[in-house]
C-alpha cells in the first residue's frame, strides 16, 4: 500500500504520494465530524473494514484484520508482538530524544515522556516516509505541517511508546466499566467513557491507545499515519462488537449529534446519517454499518 499510488484527487490531498496516504487524507478531512459524534464508532468500524478489503484486494493480503489486545503488556510495551520492534512486528520505540511529555484529551491531560520520542530504529517501518500531517500534534517538540494539513510534509515515522499511559487507562476495571458495569448501560454512557472524560482527567481507552504509542499518533486528525492506528481501532471495534453481543436490546440506537462534542452546536445523529470514505469505499448509512454479520456490507466476528 505504501508503494500503490494514490487514488486522491491531488487538488483535494495535494500531499498524498500513495494509497496509504489516501487513508490518512480521508480521516484528517472528516476528523471534527466523526469524534466526539454520535458516528465515532460506526464510522471507524467502516474506516477499519476498508483498510482490510484494501489490503485483500489490492495487496495480495490473505489474512484477517488483527486487533491490539490493550490488555496485554501494559507495563512494557516494547515486549508486545506489535511493538517489539522484530521483523514481524510493526516496528519499535522512537529514538531517545528529550521532551516535555504530552498533552493529551483535548490539552487537559499532561503524560510524562518515555523512552523514545524519535523516528523508529527497528522493524519493518523503520524507512518508512510519513506524508500528511500533522495538524495538531499532541507530543511535545512536534509542529503542525508548514504545507498545511493535507500537503506534503515528509518525515519519519515517530513513537514514544508510554506504559504510564497504559497502566493507568488500559486496565481491567476500566474494559469491565464500559462493557458489563455502569457506563455500559447505553451507547451513550458507553462511547463517552470509551473516548473520555477529559475535564474529570480521564483519558478513557480509546484516546490512551494513541497516546500510549504517542508521537504521530498522538495528533487526532492525521494519527493514521501510523500503521497501528488500524490495530487499535480494530480493537474499538472488538469492544464496540462485544457490547452490542451484551446488550442486544439497545445495540443499534445512536447517541451524539454530528460535530465533534457538538461544537459548533448542531442536530442528533440518526441511523440514516450517510457515513462518506470518499476512494477508500462507497457511501453507506450508519444503519448499514451497525451488525458486523449484516453481510452488506459488513461480515465478521472477533475472537
Amino acid at each position: 500500500m505504501l508503494t500503490s499510488p494514490s487514488k486522491s484527487d491531488p487538488e483535494f490531498a495535494p500531499g498524498a504520494r500513495n494509497r496509504y496516504d489516501d487513508f490518512v487524507a480521508v480521516h484528517i478531512n472528516q476528523t471534527t465530524t466523526i469524534h466526539g459524534t454520535g458516528n465515532f464508532l460506526t464510522w471507524h468500524r467502516y474506516f477499519t473494514w476498508a483498510y482490510e478489503e484494501a489490503l485483500r484486494n489490492e495487496c495480495g493480503y490473505q489474512g484477517s484484520q488483527p486487533y491490539w489486545n490493550w490488555l496485554k503488556y501494559q507495563d512494557d510495551l516494547t515486549k508486545s508482538p506489535i511493538f517489539d520492534g522484530s521483523d514481524t512486528s510493526l516496528s519499535g520505540d522512537g529514538a531517545f530524544v528529550q521532551h516535555n511529555g504530552s498533552l493529551s484529551g483535548a490539552g487537559a491531560i499532561w503524560l510524562p515522556s518515555g523512552k523514545g520520542g524519535g523516528c523508529v530504529e527497528s522493524g519493518p517501518f523503520v524507512n518508512m516516509t510519513v506524508n500528511l500531517g500533522p495538524v495538531n500534534p499532541g507530543m511535545d517538540g512536534m509542529e503542525a505541517s508548514p504545507a498545511g494539513r493535507l500537503g506534503h510534509n515528509p518525515r519519519c515515522l515517530k513513537r514514544d511508546l508510554s506504559s504510564y499511559t497504559m497502566t493507568n487507562w488500559m486496565t481491567n476495571e476500566n474494559m469491565a466499566n464500559i462493557t458489563i458495569g455502569a457506563a455500559s448501560r447505553n451507547i451513550e454512557l458507553f462511547q463517552n467513557e470509551l473516548q473520555g472524560r477529559f475535564a474529570d482527567g480521564f483519558l478513557g481507552m480509546h484516546a490512551a491507545g494513541h497516546f500510549s504509542v504517542n508521537g504521530e499518533a498522538s495528533d487526532l486528525y492525521s494519527s493514521p499515519v501510523d500503521p497501528s492506528f488500524f490495530l487499535h481501532h480494530a480493537m474499538v471495534d472488538r469492544v464496540y462488537w462485544l457490547w452490542q453481543a451484551l446488550h442486544l436490546w439497545n445495540a443499534f440506537e445512536v447517541a451524539g449529534t454530528i460535530t465533534i462534542n457538538n461544537r459548533p452546536a448542531s442536530r442528533n445523529t440518526t441511523v440514516e446519517d450517510v457515513l462518506y470514505l470518499g476512494v477508500l469505499a462507497e457511501n453507506r448509512t450508519i444503519s448499514e454499518l451497525m451488525n458486523t454479520i449484516g453481510g452488506s456490507p459488513l461480515c465478521y466476528v472477533y475472537a
